[in-house]
């Protein structure tokens, strides 16, 4: 582990260097802030755009499979060509342009990073035709951003049947829908046409998984290649500018980050109030990649007066503290710790950062008298049942005073099987592709570029047998259980604190407080629909072999 303090930071960062992160990592969470996304409307859609939804709801009707035949949802069987399916494409039809296709995408689209299409760019989304093609000005930004009833979703109407057909090894269908997939995707368009982009993909790279690679290749596949860089491979300067403009147009991240700032500091008062003020120590296990601490540090030297932490100590779990998941990545050269270490300083807080590999290496560096609280958000959701106990219980093993957990919540809509777990993911990812262009009133930036190519991996992941999605607080309460944990409730200014910076995005948005039918903890909703929840843990009784020696 290497660490770093604010007396040891390099010569040339000064405290005058404060203010850049500052100005632009809790601009957002500022109270007088208007950030005024649910101000905005939008137009009605013209006849031109619902003549084309009209085209694209006949190809979904054409590719859906007849109705007296049932595919199976689950299990690899035979290729077999005897179970009728939608006609498919000849060699020579397959990818070629129809009359309404639109130009090449990449003929008129700047790179990203180039600034063509960053914040502030008046370029809206638009209807798209293939993976590799700029949409058409129909189906715009005006019909995208409009509340889509689940019959408007023709996307997942072509993706799950594909996903099933895959599946069942039922090529001749699956390839009809690749086709069908095909000329409909685009990264650049509209909700829809980027989701059948993201699924298109990873329906690609599932089929030699489940069909093998010899049946893999006799099926033709469309060009469907994201021009956007994941996390791993984007720009370190974009990269922090897309987390920090995501956040300040979106609560998907912003929401559960405050909520867990909240109860964080509501502990250090505790621990102040209740004996001699201790040093604090908070372990990151997240996604925030330090945008989310900025806030913490300024509500730590607001606290009771007497139960200001003396020193703080920020250990950041690095790749192998949990299992791979979207958004946990970041580019090369990415560090957060010098901004981090001048803002602490300019607040006058002794703040520590320390980079660890993993959570094994931090046994042993607890010392006497600290106070230590783990965050963990996002970073099972998508990670196999035997490596959420391991980290469970890892993080156990440390006996922390807190655990904040934040987690997608997928309750109820997977039943195990590959393309189930599809469905479910994809069913996801349109609520995240969905409320990104509400938040970014469709202008398509680089910004948001970069977060809905990353948050498209999720569906990648189904290649990995096993993975399962979280499964609602109602599984995640058995799993803390089970690891020796018991839940607690967030006090009343948090959650009215998220109230209010709830207010400041898109109208779609709806926090869910605690309730008796709902449990202690805090869910987040999009139109309705669940996207996540916040909670916190405490260790129950511990046994001797888990209690640490000198807390």
């Amino acid at each position: 582990m290497s660490e770093e303090r604010g007396d040891q930071e390099p010569a040339a960062a000064t405290s005058s260097g404060a203010s850049d992160w500052l100005d632009e990592s809790i601009a957002f969470l500022a109270a007088d802030l208007d950030v005024g996304l649910g101000a905005y409307g939008w137009l009605q859609a013209s006849a031109e755009e619902e003549q084309q939804q009209q085209g694209i709801d006949s190809m979904v009707a054409e590719a859906r499979p007849p109705p007296a035949i049932t595919l199976p949802q689950s299990g690899l069987g035979p290729v077999s060509t005897s179970v009728a399916s939608s006609p498919v494409a000849s060699p020579q039809e397959f990818g070629q342009p129809r009359k309404r296709k639109s130009p090449q995408h990449s003929s008129q689209r700047s790179p990203v990073g180039s600034g063509g299409g960053g914040r502030g760019s008046p370029e809206l989304d638009r209807g798209g035709t293939s993976c590799n093609r700029k949409p058409s000005k129909k189906g715009s930004a005006k019909a995208g951003a409009a509340s889509l009833g689940r019959d408007a979703r023709w996307a997942e109407q072509l993706l799950n049947p594909c996903a099933v057909a895959i599946e069942a090894g039922n090529l001749p269908r699956a390839q009809h829908l690749l086709y069908v997939l095909g000329e409909l995707a685009s990264f650049s368009g509209e909700p829809n046409h980027r989701l059948a982009a993201h699924g298109l993909r990873a329906l690609m790279q599932r089929l030699p998984h489940a069909v093998g690679p010899a049946a893999a290749a006799t099926v033709k596949m469309p060009s469907c290649e994201c021009p956007t860089p994941v996390f791993s491979g984007v720009d370190p300067l974009l990269f922090r500018a897309s987390l920090i403009r995501f956040n300040e147009v979106s609560p998907w991240f912003a929401v559960p980050n405050v909520l867990a700032n909240a109860a964080i500091a509501q502990a250090a008062a505790a621990a102040g109030a209740a004996t001699e003020p201790r040093q604090f120590h908070v372990v990151d296990v997240g996604v925030s990649h330090g945008v989310q601490w900025p806030t913490l540090l300024e509500a730590l030297t607001h606290v009771p007066r007497g139960s200001t932490p003396p020193s703080v100590r920020l250990t950041v779990g690095g790749p192998a503290a949990a299992p791979p998941v979207p958004f946990s990545a970041s580019p090369p050269g990415y560090d957060c710790s010098p901004q981090l270490l001048r803002y602490a300083k300019s607040i006058n807080l002794d703040l520590a950062i320390v980079q660890a590999p993993s959570l094994d290496t931090l046994h042993g560096i607890r010392t006497p008298g600290q106070t230590l609280v783990v965050c963990l958000q996002f970073r099972l959701g998508h990670a196999t049942a035997d490596e959420q106990v391991a980290v469970l219980r890892n993080i156990r093993s440390l006996n922390p005073e807190l655990l904040v957990l934040a987690e997608l919540d997928c309750g109820g809509r997977s039943d195990g099987s590959a393309a189930s777990e599809f469905a479910a993911r994809l069913e996801h990812l349109w609520m995240f592709l969905d409320s990104t262009a509400a938040a970014f009133k469709g202008r398509d930036a680089d910004e948001r570029r970069v977060m809905e190519a990353e948050a498209g991996t999720a569906l990648a992941a189904t290649a990995r047998w096993g993975a399962a999605v979280g499964g609602g607080r109602e599984a995640w309460l058995a799993r803390l259980a089970a690891a020796g944990f018991e839940e607690t409730a967030f006090g009343g200014e948090a959650v009215e604190t998220s109230k209010a910076l709830l207010r400041k995005y898109d109208g779609g948005w709806e926090l869910v407080p605690p309730s008796p039918s709902a449990g202690a903890a805090v869910g987040l909703r999009w139109k309705g629909q669940p996207v996540s929840f916040c909670s916190l843990w405490r260790p129950t009784q511990a046994s001797p072999e888990l209690i640490w020696r000198g807390a």
